[in-house]
């Protein structure tokens, strides 16, 4: 099946998606400004000090847009001594209230600053997770109640020169969207453009739209598909993009670079949030991170533009379909290599990076769950016995000294596949770039039953050549299971795990790839390297190898401690491979984006937590200081408890 909707200007070339300018005060964004990086306050709103204060270290950081939770009048009234008091302090950065429920709210900051966020799926709805079977016209009564609800808002920022965001969110879908439409995709964008049309109906434009979920895949094809529905009215709204509940740490910023990173790629994106369960000020350096590095993504090596329907769907997960070798292609996981090629002598103790651990005493190895698949030696040689599940790669002349090893195979250079004289009756990887992967070359190897293709790229445009790459192979019916390979040079670790995510995740995400071969040089530690290639696979739903957290950032509505809980949380049960941990500071979100979880921890009152397995509340009011115990019993009560091997 072809899919020709378009959601962007080129799949191969770098060019940002023009969209509609608007004005936060001073502050403009889309149009032909720089992507704009924002973040968002933890500190109680009435604490007018403490929330100046932390605004200010965000500000100094480079956070161009500080938004504030509101939940009440009370927030939305204090809002305006918050804003004096920054003014006072000689900063002008301008602010955007966050509304969740409380409509006279939103009215009443909409006078006093410069920005409201509106969620559709709670402004003028209460989620009490029903299903109702509307007909057309009960339908369209909702939307007029909707209408006379919202109204009142749209033309207050109109009069003010107030901006908004309709920020629609995965986990707070109305029951009146999720009705009609599902938890999908589509439920999100419909969910916007109900409001949005409200908006443009008062001709009031100065709009900025939001798609966020804590699922990626959710994420990415919810934003696509928002834009292929806008060029399709000629629309053209600037987009703020964000991943909610990334996490924090290393797995925070993995997520967050995968769902982020793939609509950059695209020319997708006018003003980022990295949402972090960390101080916001830390938030922005990431976010700066990611943006930077489209500020010269114009001069890259042109690709084959592609000026024909898409061989796959963009806006649904499909599974590239390839045949299998040994373990690699068809139903199995995405498998991973490691780079051993540039170390001067590769030893057992050395494979500890990569998760593996040889015990002396007792002459076994130890496996953990972040152990890789395959190791490329390229011409080194290993004098001790690897384990049993682990692949070893030779450049080719190398593997014919050692072609009587188990496990052993040989990587041949495109055409080198097909002069060499000696070739694996199992396995022979066969390297290509975008030069040699023509049509011909395409058409003489796809018929090979041993070959597992590894296709290579050094574009800076790197993520868009290998989708073209990969393009390639199915235009031409070619089945053949591929490794992505990427390459690094001299970047920072975060640097190095913000781009990994980034060029692995977009082509994951659309279902390509059956491994990643993440090649560093001069950049971070074999260790490094290895967990970064297994967080990738883990925040695209392609392998789960450890416990994932659902956690979000942190705001003024947060009832506790929400990073020293997330800690706690995780200490106890990180070893509980494949399970998904919703951790919640309020209500807002929480129930929803926990329909995607196995479990979870939400707060509900100061001092207060619920429990929740699935979307389903089975313990409240549990008090904070026994609610990870609780949670912990809860985990065993339904069988997904395994004891800590220590």
């Amino acid at each position: 099946m072809n899919f020709s909707k378009k959601y962007c200007n080129s799949l191969t070339e770098y060019s940002r998606f023009l969209t509609r300018e608007i004005n936060m005060g001073d502050l403009n964004m889309g149009g032909l400004n720089p992507i704009r990086v924002q973040s968002m306050t933890t500190t109680d709103t009435m604490d007018t000090i403490a929330t100046v204060e932390q605004s200010i270290r965000m500000i100094k950081a480079g956070c161009e847009l500080v938004r504030i939770t509101a939940p009440s009048m009370n927030e939305a009234k204090n809002l305006e001594l918050i804003k004096k008091e920054l003014v006072t302090r000689g900063y002008n950065t301008p602010i955007c209230a966050d509304i969740h429920f409380t409509p006279n709210a939103a009215e009443f900051a909409a006078r006093v600053i410069e920005k409201v966020r509106v969620n559709p799926g709670n402004y003028a709805d209460k989620k009490k997770f029903e299903t109702i079977d509307y007909t057309d016209s009960a339908y369209e009564q909702e939307l007029e109640r909707i209408r006379n609800r919202f109204t009142p808002l749209v033309k207050i920022c109109k009069e003010y020169g107030t901006a908004m965001r309709i920020g629609t969110n995965h986990g707070s879908l109305s029951d009146r969207i999720l009705s009609r439409y599902g938890d999908t995709p589509l439920g999100m964008v419909e969910s916007a453009l109900e409001f949005l049309r409200i908006c443009e109906d008062n001709d009031y434009f100065n709009i900025v739209i939001s798609m966020k979920a804590s699922n990626t895949q959710v994420m990415v094809q919810a934003y696509r598909l928002l834009v292929a529905k806008m060029i399709e009215s000629n629309r053209n709204y600037p987009l703020h993009l964000g991943v909610t509940e990334a996490g924090d740490g290393e797995d925070g910023r993995i997520k967050s670079a995968v769902g982020i990173g793939t609509l950059l790629e695209d020319g997708l994106g006018d003003t980022i949030r990295v949402s972090l369960t960390e101080e916001p000020e830390f938030e922005i350096p990431v976010a700066k991170a990611l943006a930077d590095r489209y500020s010269k993504r114009k001069d890259h090596t042109r690709l084959k533009e592609i000026n024909f329907d898409l061989p796959y769907d963009p806006f649904e997960f499909n599974k590239n379909k390839t045949q299998e070798r040994i373990n690699i292609g068809n139903h199995n996981v995405p498998r991973v290599i490691a780079d051993y090629s540039m170390k001067p002598e590769v030893t057992a103790a050395s494979l500890f990076g990569v998760g593996y651990n040889y015990s002396v005493p007792l002459d076994k190895w130890n496996l953990t769950d972040l152990a890789v698949d395959y190791l490329f030696l390229g011409d080194n040689k290993i004098d001790f016995e690897i384990p049993g599940t682990l692949g070893l790669i030779y450049n080719s002349q190398a593997w014919l000294i050692q072609k009587n090893k188990d496990r052993s195979y040989p990587l041949f250079c495109g055409e080198e596949y097909f002069e060499a004289k000696e070739k694996s009756a199992e396995l022979n990887f066969v390297a290509v770039d975008a030069t040699v992967l023509t049509k011909e070359f395409i058409q003489k190897i796809r018929n090979e039953k041993t070959v597992c293709l590894i296709l290579d790229s050094f574009n800076k445009h790197t993520m868009p050549e290998l989708r073209r790459m990969a393009i390639d192979l199915k235009l031409n019916n070619c089945e053949l299971p591929f490794i992505i390979k990427t390459n690094y040079t001299n970047l920072s670790e975060e640097q190095f795990q913000l781009y990994g995510s980034t060029d692995n995740g977009g082509l994951l995400l659309d279902g390509f790839g059956d491994g990643i071969w993440i090649k560093q040089k001069d950049c971070v530690s074999t260790q490094v390297c290895n967990s970064t290639a297994f967080g990738i696979l883990q925040a695209t739903r392609s392998r789960i190898s450890k416990t994932e957290y659902i956690s979000c950032p942190s705001c003024g509505r947060t009832l506790f401690d929400l990073q020293e809980t997330t800690q706690k949380i995780r200490e106890r049960t990180d070893h509980l491979k494949g399970i998904k941990i919703g951790i919640m500071g309020c209500i807002v979100n929480g129930p929803g984006e926990m329909a995607d979880a196995d479990y979870g921890y939400v707060g509900t009152g100061i001092g207060k937590i619920s429990l929740y397995k699935g979307k389903e509340v089975v313990k409240k009011n549990v008090t904070s200081e026994t609610a990870v115990d609780e949670l912990i019993a809860l985990i065993k009560e339904h069988g997904d408890w395994v004891e800590k091997v220590s």
